[in-house]
């Protein structure tokens, strides 16, 4: 209990002794004694401070406003560390950052190991130890890279959008998870579409990878069309499919890896539009992702060093697709900015994803493609099993043992009718009257009809076991009417309404207005109808630039050659 202030207890007499034990001396100073009763709670049931009002002073106006700081700089302080837990809890959770710290192959991105001969990323213990002991494991590649760069096809992705036959050492899910990250990350995205596969590969639902990141739109793979292509059409038609999937996009890039043609326009775009990001080349597999990284750092090297240093130590590029199994970076900017190569996203409505790894060499096109026409003047020779009639109903055709198309009976046929096929030249078209087209193709498959190629394949293959009933309208004498696009393989232009040996073409109203197509393929390929893409020197002088009001001419991404 606290005691009164010396100050106002009073003066004690002189004579007063200490021999009461009940009474306790406070000594003031040498000529005067203060005498203070001890208080004990059985004698007192009143608190001293109650009683006469000496509890501790009450805060003055100053120290409750520090008090007030001082729990307002903690509660701060405490949001702060809730907001920092929070967001680490997220970033372990969603995030997976490249990892530097563990070396990887420069050709594959996938982690050294020197323990699995057949897992991607091996290499033997010597040399791993010699370039550790060196600090030069950033330039080791792994055996599965050198047996690709030396023509082999080795897979090594399976699952949902993997692929048959031999090892698969990461599934598709996997890879695509690698690339969860960037939707958090502040990165300039630069996405590829093959334009012989455009719809299978375009990636319309990229947003949820890449969240708000901008991205630039290049196509690769133009030097396959055909010969005389008007480019400025193909640009147009390009940015009218990508706007009509409602994709936001800085620009359109027409390119090709092999020639380079175009591949100094991304260049120039990408330093203009990086600000200090890294930049992620991203695409479905196999659509020339680090045959594209080549070019781009040969087209960079000629002015910028960091570039020309990178080449040294780039990517492995090969038809097989899932090459690449981690982020690659790569040192190409002299501002400190990386350049990576991803892993392609694996798509399981393709068709690389339906046949045996043996027989995706078949289906990409090496060369330039050059469409196989047929109508029914080139039609073999009239059996008795051939539907009667001067058209092409009641015909089917197989693309190899991946597709088939039945053409169906409409009420007024369109005997000027053709069919151009635009793919893959390892793919044989065989046409067949339709009675007889599925005991054709129960014989012939795996023989005529490739792929599926071998006994193996043939024995595991499901057959073509989804089908899709077409029916496309067309309302202009003078154009094709539109694409059947097969995702992974290729197209289907049709022209229902042609000229015949200098005869002029029907009047629309003597005529269907539409045709009516069976297609079959492989679950779960897709089938597409789409705009006819403008190809050869035909593609010009058919193609119709659509008029652009002054605002979505402000809005509308520009395309570059």
């Amino acid at each position: 209990m606290a005691l009164r202030a010396l100050s106002t207890f009073p003066s004690l007499p002189r004579r007063f002794t200490r021999r009461d034990p009940t009474l306790t001396v406070i000594h003031r100073n040498p000529t005067r004694s203060i005498v203070c009763k001890s208080i004990s709670t059985s004698e007192w049931t009143v608190s001293l401070s109650e009683r006469d009002g000496f509890a501790a002073a009450a805060p003055t106006p100053g120290e409750r406003f520090l008090e007030n700081q001082r729990a307002h700089q903690a509660q701060k302080v405490v949001k702060k560390e809730l907001k920092r837990e929070k967001k680490k809890k997220k970033d372990e959770s969603v995030r997976k950052v490249v990892d530097t710290s563990v070396s990887c192959c420069y050709g594959c991105g996938a982690p050294l190991q020197t323990s699995d001969v057949d897992s991607p990323g091996f290499v033997d213990l010597v040399t791993y130890d010699l370039k550790k002991k060196h600090h030069q494991l950033r330039t080791v590649i792994c055996g599965r890279c050198q047996l690709l760069s030396h023509g082999h096809m080795i897979t090594a992705v399976g699952g949902n959008g993997g692929y048959a036959g031999g090892k698969q050492f990461v599934s598709a899910d996997e890879l695509r998870e690698k690339l969860s990250h960037l939707r958090h990350e502040k990165a300039l995205i630069v996405k590829l579409v093959d334009i012989v596969d455009f719809n299978g590969s375009f990636l319309a639902r990229v947003r949820d990878l890449v969240g708000a990141n901008p991205i630039i739109l290049v196509i690769t793979k133009i030097d396959l069309l055909p010969k005389g292509t008007d480019m400025n059409c193909i640009g147009d038609w390009v940015v009218e499919v990508t706007t009509k999937k409602k994709l936001n996009v800085l620009s359109v890039h027409l390119t090709s890896s092999k020639s380079l043609d175009g591949v100094n326009g991304v260049a120039s775009e990408i330093q203009k539009e990086k600000k200090g990001r890294d930049v992620y080349i991203l695409g479905a597999a196999n659509v020339g992702k680090s045959a594209f990284i080549n070019a781009l750092l040969k087209t960079m090297a000629e002015r910028d060093p960091v570039a020309a240093a990178a080449q040294k130590y780039k990517p492995i590029q090969s038809a097989v697709p899932g090459t690449t199994l981690g982020p690659i970076q790569i040192n190409a900017f002299l501002g400190g900015e990386k350049l990576y190569d991803t892993p392609g996203v694996h798509l399981h409505h393709r068709q690389a994803a339906v046949v045996h790894s043996d027989d995706l060499p078949a289906l990409a096109p090496q060369n330039r493609l050059r469409g196989q026409s047929f109508d029914i003047s080139t039609l073999p020779t009239q059996s008795s099993s051939s539907p009667e009639g001067d058209s092409l109903n009641g015909y089917t055709f197989f693309w190899g043992g991946l597709v088939r198309i039945d053409i169906l009976k409409l009420l007024q046929a369109l005997p000027e009718t053709r069919f151009t096929f635009y793919g893959p030249k390892a793919l044989e078209i065989h046409v067949v009257p339709t009675k007889t087209a599925t005991e054709f193709y129960q014989k012939e498959v795996g023989v005529l009809l490739t792929p599926p190629s071998g006994k193996d394949q043939i024995q595991e293959w499901k057959g073509l076991q989804s089908h899709r009933l077409l029916r496309i309208e067309f309302n202009d004498p003078k154009r094709p009417a539109s694409d059947v696009a097969i995702s992974g393989l290729g197209w289907i232009s049709i022209e229902p309404i042609r000229r015949v040996r200098d005869s002029e073409p029907r009047d629309l109203e003597e005529a269907e207005h539409e045709i009516r197509v069976c297609v079959s393929v492989p679950k779960p390929v897709e089938v597409f109808i789409r705009p006819t893409l403008p190809i050869g020197t035909s593609g010009a002088e058919w193609y119709q630039y659509r008029d652009l009001s002054d605002e979505e001419e402000e809005v509308r991404p520009k395309w570059y050659f």
